[in-house]
Protein backbone atom coordinates (compact mmCIF):
# COMPACT_ATOMS: atom_id res chain seq x y z
CA UNK A 1 0.00 0.00 0.00
CA UNK A 2 1.34 3.42 -0.83
CA UNK A 3 2.06 5.75 1.85
CA UNK A 4 0.91 9.08 1.71
CA UNK A 5 1.02 12.42 4.13
CA UNK A 6 0.44 16.25 4.06
CA UNK A 7 2.81 17.61 7.13
CA UNK A 8 2.15 21.05 8.01
CA UNK A 9 1.73 22.92 11.44
CA UNK A 10 -0.84 23.28 12.09
CA UNK A 11 -2.66 20.90 10.53
CA UNK A 12 -5.71 19.50 11.94
CA UNK A 13 -7.77 21.47 9.79
CA UNK A 14 -6.55 19.76 6.66
CA UNK A 15 -9.04 18.78 3.90
CA UNK A 16 -6.40 16.97 1.90
CA UNK A 17 -6.91 13.41 3.85
CA UNK A 18 -10.54 13.44 2.50
CA UNK A 19 -9.73 14.84 -0.95
CA UNK A 20 -6.83 11.72 -1.24
CA UNK A 21 -9.31 9.41 -0.09
CA UNK A 22 -12.28 10.13 -2.54
CA UNK A 23 -9.64 10.44 -5.14
CA UNK A 24 -8.13 6.77 -4.35
CA UNK A 25 -12.15 5.72 -4.43
CA UNK A 26 -12.51 6.68 -7.90
CA UNK A 27 -9.32 5.41 -9.06
CA UNK A 28 -9.51 2.36 -7.64
CA UNK A 29 -6.22 3.10 -6.09
CA UNK A 30 -5.51 1.34 -2.18
CA UNK A 31 -3.27 3.89 -0.25
CA UNK A 32 -3.24 5.37 2.75
CA UNK A 33 -2.98 9.26 3.29
CA UNK A 34 -2.86 10.99 6.70
CA UNK A 35 -1.95 14.29 8.15
CA UNK A 36 1.20 14.72 10.16
CA UNK A 37 1.93 17.42 12.41
CA UNK A 38 5.63 19.05 11.64
CA UNK A 39 7.72 19.42 14.67
CA UNK A 40 9.27 23.08 13.95
CA UNK A 41 12.84 22.21 15.10
CA UNK A 42 12.93 18.34 13.83
CA UNK A 43 11.24 18.45 10.56
CA UNK A 44 14.08 17.49 8.27
CA UNK A 45 14.25 14.79 10.32
CA UNK A 46 10.99 13.69 10.56
CA UNK A 47 10.45 14.08 7.12
CA UNK A 48 13.53 11.76 6.42
CA UNK A 49 12.45 9.33 8.61
CA UNK A 50 8.87 9.32 7.06
CA UNK A 51 10.27 8.63 3.28
CA UNK A 52 12.06 5.56 4.34
CA UNK A 53 8.53 3.98 4.05
CA UNK A 54 6.39 6.34 1.90
CA UNK A 55 6.44 7.60 -1.33
CA UNK A 56 4.92 11.11 -1.45
CA UNK A 57 3.94 13.80 1.00
CA UNK A 58 2.43 17.32 0.50
CA UNK A 59 3.57 19.84 2.21
CA UNK A 60 1.66 23.02 3.82
CA UNK A 61 2.70 26.41 5.99
CA UNK A 62 5.17 26.55 7.53
CA UNK A 63 7.29 24.05 5.31
CA UNK A 64 7.15 24.76 2.01
CA UNK A 65 10.49 26.73 1.54
CA UNK A 66 12.51 23.93 4.02
CA UNK A 67 11.03 20.95 2.25
CA UNK A 68 11.68 22.81 -1.25
CA UNK A 69 15.53 22.86 0.41
CA UNK A 70 15.90 18.95 1.56
CA UNK A 71 15.07 17.96 -2.69
CA UNK A 72 17.71 17.53 -4.80
CA UNK A 73 15.24 17.63 -7.75
CA UNK A 74 12.91 19.90 -9.13
CA UNK A 75 10.10 20.77 -11.57
CA UNK A 76 10.74 23.94 -13.25
CA UNK A 77 7.60 25.80 -12.06
CA UNK A 78 9.06 24.57 -8.18
CA UNK A 79 11.97 26.25 -9.09
CA UNK A 80 10.05 29.22 -9.81
CA UNK A 81 8.03 29.25 -7.04
CA UNK A 82 10.92 28.53 -4.71
CA UNK A 83 8.45 26.43 -2.35
CA UNK A 84 7.69 22.66 -2.92
CA UNK A 85 4.05 21.84 -1.86
CA UNK A 86 4.61 18.00 -3.03
CA UNK A 87 7.36 15.40 -2.78
CA UNK A 88 7.47 12.45 -4.50
CA UNK A 89 10.17 9.81 -3.95
CA UNK A 90 12.30 8.47 -6.82
CA UNK A 91 13.22 5.18 -7.63
CA UNK A 92 17.26 5.96 -6.62
CA UNK A 93 15.79 6.87 -3.58
CA UNK A 94 15.92 11.24 -4.60
CA UNK A 95 13.44 13.46 -3.70
CA UNK A 96 11.17 15.12 -6.41
CA UNK A 97 9.71 18.23 -5.57
CA UNK A 98 6.98 19.65 -7.69
CA UNK A 99 4.50 22.71 -6.96
CA UNK A 100 1.20 22.15 -8.18
CA UNK A 101 -0.92 25.41 -6.79
CA UNK A 102 -0.79 27.23 -9.64
CA UNK A 103 -1.78 24.59 -12.01
CA UNK A 104 -4.69 24.30 -9.42
CA UNK A 105 -5.52 27.82 -9.42
CA UNK A 106 -5.44 27.56 -13.46
CA UNK A 107 -7.63 25.07 -13.22
CA UNK A 108 -10.34 26.39 -11.07
CA UNK A 109 -10.22 29.18 -12.87
CA UNK A 110 -11.14 27.16 -15.99
CA UNK A 111 -13.71 25.26 -14.77
CA UNK A 112 -15.18 28.62 -13.61
CA UNK A 113 -15.07 29.59 -17.23
CA UNK A 114 -12.75 32.50 -15.80
CA UNK A 115 -9.41 31.81 -17.45
CA UNK A 116 -9.38 33.36 -20.99
CA UNK A 117 -6.10 34.22 -22.66
CA UNK A 118 -5.00 37.73 -22.05
CA UNK A 119 -7.04 38.62 -19.55
CA UNK A 120 -5.72 41.77 -17.52
CA UNK A 121 -5.11 40.03 -14.09
CA UNK A 122 -4.91 41.54 -10.33
CA UNK A 123 -3.16 39.92 -7.99
CA UNK A 124 -3.39 41.20 -4.54
CA UNK A 125 0.11 40.07 -2.31
CA UNK A 126 3.77 39.42 -3.57
CA UNK A 127 4.24 36.65 -0.81
CA UNK A 128 4.92 33.06 -1.27
CA UNK A 129 1.48 32.53 -1.98
CA UNK A 130 1.72 34.39 -4.88
CA UNK A 131 5.20 33.58 -5.96
CA UNK A 132 4.09 29.88 -6.29
CA UNK A 133 1.17 30.30 -9.16
CA UNK A 134 2.96 32.70 -11.38
CA UNK A 135 4.66 30.81 -13.84
CA UNK A 136 1.54 29.18 -14.85
CA UNK A 137 -0.63 32.08 -14.53
CA UNK A 138 1.88 33.59 -17.05
CA UNK A 139 1.99 30.43 -19.42
CA UNK A 140 -2.12 30.56 -19.54
CA UNK A 141 -0.97 34.15 -20.86
CA UNK A 142 -2.71 36.26 -18.36
CA UNK A 143 -1.67 40.08 -18.34
CA UNK A 144 -0.86 40.64 -14.75
CA UNK A 145 -0.25 43.33 -12.05
CA UNK A 146 0.66 43.12 -8.63
CA UNK A 147 -0.17 44.87 -5.87
CA UNK A 148 1.36 45.07 -2.30
CA UNK A 149 1.01 47.15 0.89
CA UNK A 150 5.19 46.87 0.42
CA UNK A 151 5.55 48.07 -3.20
CA UNK A 152 9.26 46.72 -3.24
CA UNK A 153 8.45 43.42 -2.55
CA UNK A 154 5.93 43.25 -5.40
CA UNK A 155 8.67 44.65 -8.14
CA UNK A 156 11.23 42.48 -7.38
CA UNK A 157 8.69 39.36 -7.97
CA UNK A 158 7.49 40.85 -11.40
CA UNK A 159 11.68 41.46 -12.47
CA UNK A 160 11.93 37.62 -11.50
CA UNK A 161 8.99 36.46 -13.56
CA UNK A 162 9.64 39.09 -16.29
CA UNK A 163 10.99 36.86 -18.71
CA UNK A 164 8.29 34.67 -18.75
CA UNK A 165 5.06 36.93 -19.79
CA UNK A 166 3.35 39.96 -19.38
CA UNK A 167 3.54 41.51 -15.61
CA UNK A 168 3.83 44.66 -13.91
CA UNK A 169 3.27 46.24 -10.44
CA UNK A 170 0.94 49.06 -9.66
CA UNK A 171 0.65 51.79 -6.66
CA UNK A 172 -2.75 52.47 -4.84
CA UNK A 173 -3.09 55.55 -6.60
CA UNK A 174 -3.00 53.85 -10.04
CA UNK A 175 -5.18 51.21 -9.47
CA UNK A 176 -8.11 53.54 -9.13
CA UNK A 177 -8.14 54.22 -12.74
CA UNK A 178 -7.67 50.76 -13.90
CA UNK A 179 -10.15 48.10 -14.54
CA UNK A 180 -9.66 44.01 -14.19
CA UNK A 181 -10.91 41.18 -15.60
CA UNK A 182 -10.36 38.99 -12.66
CA UNK A 183 -9.12 40.03 -9.05
CA UNK A 184 -7.56 36.99 -6.83
CA UNK A 185 -6.28 37.67 -3.77
CA UNK A 186 -3.43 36.00 -2.47
CA UNK A 187 -2.76 37.96 0.46
CA UNK A 188 -3.44 35.88 4.08
CA UNK A 189 -5.11 38.50 5.42
CA UNK A 190 -8.11 36.88 6.12
CA UNK A 191 -6.60 34.44 8.96
CA UNK A 192 -6.61 38.15 10.72
CA UNK A 193 -10.62 38.59 9.71
CA UNK A 194 -8.91 41.32 7.42
CA UNK A 195 -8.75 42.44 3.82
CA UNK A 196 -7.31 44.71 1.13
CA UNK A 197 -9.85 47.22 0.71
CA UNK A 198 -9.95 47.17 -3.39
CA UNK A 199 -11.15 50.50 -4.76
CA UNK A 200 -14.91 49.54 -5.48
CA UNK A 201 -15.01 50.48 -9.14
CA UNK A 202 -12.84 47.83 -9.43
CA UNK A 203 -14.68 44.69 -7.59
CA UNK A 204 -18.31 45.89 -9.35
CA UNK A 205 -16.60 44.72 -13.16
CA UNK A 206 -14.18 41.96 -12.64
CA UNK A 207 -14.64 38.37 -11.04
CA UNK A 208 -13.31 38.30 -7.70
CA UNK A 209 -11.16 34.69 -6.70
CA UNK A 210 -9.97 34.52 -2.96
CA UNK A 211 -7.18 31.53 -2.71
CA UNK A 212 -8.70 30.72 0.52
CA UNK A 213 -11.19 29.62 1.76
CA UNK A 214 -13.56 29.60 5.17
CA UNK A 215 -15.79 26.48 5.79
CA UNK A 216 -19.75 27.67 6.39
CA UNK A 217 -19.10 31.25 5.08
CA UNK A 218 -17.04 33.59 2.82
CA UNK A 219 -13.56 34.90 3.66
CA UNK A 220 -13.35 38.10 4.54
CA UNK A 221 -12.41 39.40 1.35
CA UNK A 222 -15.49 37.69 -0.34
CA UNK A 223 -17.53 39.29 2.13
CA UNK A 224 -16.14 42.57 1.34
CA UNK A 225 -15.83 42.29 -2.30
CA UNK A 226 -19.56 41.32 -2.51
CA UNK A 227 -20.29 44.40 -0.32
CA UNK A 228 -18.78 46.64 -3.10
CA UNK A 229 -20.99 45.29 -5.56
CA UNK A 230 -18.64 42.26 -7.03
CA UNK A 231 -21.37 39.49 -8.82
CA UNK A 232 -19.01 36.49 -9.88
CA UNK A 233 -17.43 36.01 -6.50
CA UNK A 234 -15.51 31.89 -5.68
CA UNK A 235 -13.32 30.72 -2.57
CA UNK A 236 -10.13 28.91 -3.30
CA UNK A 237 -12.10 25.25 -2.17
CA UNK A 238 -11.53 24.20 -5.88
CA UNK A 239 -8.08 25.72 -6.03
CA UNK A 240 -7.36 23.19 -3.12
CA UNK A 241 -8.79 20.09 -4.43
CA UNK A 242 -7.24 20.77 -8.32
CA UNK A 243 -3.38 21.29 -6.59
CA UNK A 244 -4.58 17.71 -4.92
CA UNK A 245 -5.10 16.04 -8.16
CA UNK A 246 -2.21 17.04 -9.72
CA UNK A 247 -0.19 15.78 -6.73
CA UNK A 248 -2.32 12.47 -6.80
CA UNK A 249 -1.45 11.96 -10.86
CA UNK A 250 2.53 12.76 -10.03
CA UNK A 251 2.50 9.86 -7.48
CA UNK A 252 -0.02 7.35 -8.40
CA UNK A 253 -0.12 7.85 -12.29
CA UNK A 254 -3.68 9.18 -13.08
CA UNK A 255 -5.48 12.34 -12.96
CA UNK A 256 -8.82 12.12 -10.59
CA UNK A 257 -11.72 13.37 -12.26
CA UNK A 258 -11.91 16.84 -9.81
CA UNK A 259 -15.96 18.16 -9.85
CA UNK A 260 -17.93 14.80 -8.08
CA UNK A 261 -14.73 15.24 -5.05
CA UNK A 262 -15.41 19.20 -4.99
CA UNK A 263 -19.09 18.55 -4.74
CA UNK A 264 -18.92 16.15 -2.03
CA UNK A 265 -16.38 17.93 0.21
CA UNK A 266 -19.09 21.08 -0.51
CA UNK A 267 -21.69 19.00 0.30
CA UNK A 268 -20.01 17.44 3.98
CA UNK A 269 -18.59 21.00 4.76
CA UNK A 270 -22.34 22.33 4.41
CA UNK A 271 -23.49 19.57 6.63
CA UNK A 272 -20.72 20.52 9.01
CA UNK A 273 -18.24 17.15 9.04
Amino acid sequence: MNQYAVWGNPIAQSKSPRIHQLFAEQTGRNLQYIAKLGDETNFEAELAAFFTQAKGANITAPFKNRAFAIATQYSERCLLAEACNTLKKLADGQLYADNTDGVGLCADLARLGWLKPNQKMLILGAGGATQGVLFPLLQAKQQITLYNRTPEKAVILAEKFANYGQIQTACWEELVNQSFDVIINATSLGLQGKYVPVPASLLASSVVYDMQYAPHQDTPFLRYAKSQGAKHCSDGLGMLVNQAAFAFELWEGVLPDVAPVLAQLQTEMEAGS
